[in-house]
């Protein structure tokens, strides 16, 4: 009798930038929003590491184009965490080393996730005294690109090819929506804010543009303070935000975000982590005041992997406060971005780069990430 036996075949490392965009998108509507009303949420965390494996890849080749990076040369980058996947991914597809740059709060099961994607993980001891955990991460890479002859930093906060990365996703949001009104995004390098409105604005002028930040992120003019929340929010100023494309910006803190990501995993099996959680709070009050036609998108950065140990967490969500109340029906409202500290979901239709204000935000402080 014949035998079968079966070879491993491995793809070649082209093949594996093929994995990312096409993401799916999913209607949600009870019970963040009533029956016959609800929004559109693109489900980013269908690609292999999550949405910034977008920007990971594109902001190789475009670097590996012009020169910048040369064959073999290391990547180095602080990351905390999703953009880390995708230049990992990237070390792969193109041959190089890749070292990150995260702190003590990226969750151990990520630090071993990157690890086993062959990247190599550095954790900065200690925040820097006014710029926080971000700024001392930055200061590390500053110190390793002097280590490595011929390395090479993305830049994620300036770089515009960060932005330019997300045209694919916004032209997969027109093919599969046919039109939007609203788009509702979270903020942290400001990159698929800034790429994805870039481009719908051009097929749809009248869009609206909703940024989602986090209480104690820098990046529309509030103070920076200590914060639960990893991948969106800012201790630093990233330049790729667009401030001039937002209509509004919400505010929302750790216990409302955590309560919409379980709300949104019990009622429709799609969720993600803080990001995802924060926008969906965001996305479904707008489908609830909005006239029931108003087409409304919402950008999901991530899946919920990562967060089983935090937003998932009981206990950990017990030790920090985060199983409070439902958060309020609606967004308090603030006249201007630094009219004060705001500490829940807050609302604010005036966007004001804080570098141009005259008086600008308080430095960070001590802890802030």
């Amino acid at each position: 009798m014949q035998s079968l036996t079966t070879t491993a075949v491995t793809p070649p490392r082209s093949a594996l930038g093929g994995l990312v965009g096409n993401t799916p998108v999913l209607r949600v509507s009870e019970p963040l929003c009533p029956s016959g009303r609800g929004f559109w949420a693109k489900l980013e965390g269908f690609n292999p590491g999550g949405i910034k494996d977008r920007p990971g890849l594109h902001m190789v080749e475009r670097a590996r184009a012009r020169g910048e990076l040369l064959p073999g040369g290391r990547i180095i980058e602080s990351t905390s965490g999703t953009l880390g996947l995708g230049l990992a991914l990237a070390g792969l597809v193109h041959g190089h080393p890749v070292t990150l740059v995260t702190d003590p709060g990226l969750e151990p099961s990520m630090t071993r996730l990157l690890t086993a994607y062959g990247a190599r993980v550095d954790i900065v001891p200690e925040p820097h005294p006014t710029g926080g955990w971000q700024q001392a991460r930055r200061d590390r890479v500053a110190e390793l690109l002097a280590e490595h002859p011929g390395s090479w930093c993305p830049d994620q906060y300036n770089n515009p090819d960060n932005t330019s990365a997300y045209l694919p996703l916004a032209l997969e949001l027109a093919s599969q929506l046919g039109h939007i009104d609203i788009l509702v995004c979270s903020v942290g390098t400001g990159g698929h804010s800034a790429g994805v409105s870039r481009v719908l604005r051009q097929l749809y002028p009248q869009l609206r543009l909703v940024g989602v930040d986090t209480i104690g992120s820098t990046i529309f003019g509030q103070p920076a303070r200590p914060r639960l929340m990893r991948g969106l929010g800012s201790s630093i100023y990233p330049r790729n935000v667009a401030y001039e494309h937002f209509n509004e910006v919400h505010w929302v803190s750790p216990a409302e975000s955590v309560w919409t990501c379980r709300q949104m995993a019990s009622s429709h099996y799609a969720t993600g982590g803080w990001s995802v959680g924060a926008v969906s709070l965001v996305a479904g009050w707008l489908a609830r005041t909005q006239p029931a036609d108003t087409r409304i998108a919402a950008i999901f950065p991530d899946g919920p992997q990562r967060y089983l140990e935090t937003v998932y967490d009981d206990a950990y969500c017990a030790r920090h406060g985060l199983m409070e109340a439902p958060p309020a029906v609606a967004p308090e409202v603030v006249g201007r971005p630094d009219e004060k500290e705001v500490t829940r979901w807050t609302r604010c239709t005036e966007v004001i780069d804080p570098l141009a204000l005259a008086s600008p935000a308080r430095p960070a402080t001590e802890g802030a990430r």
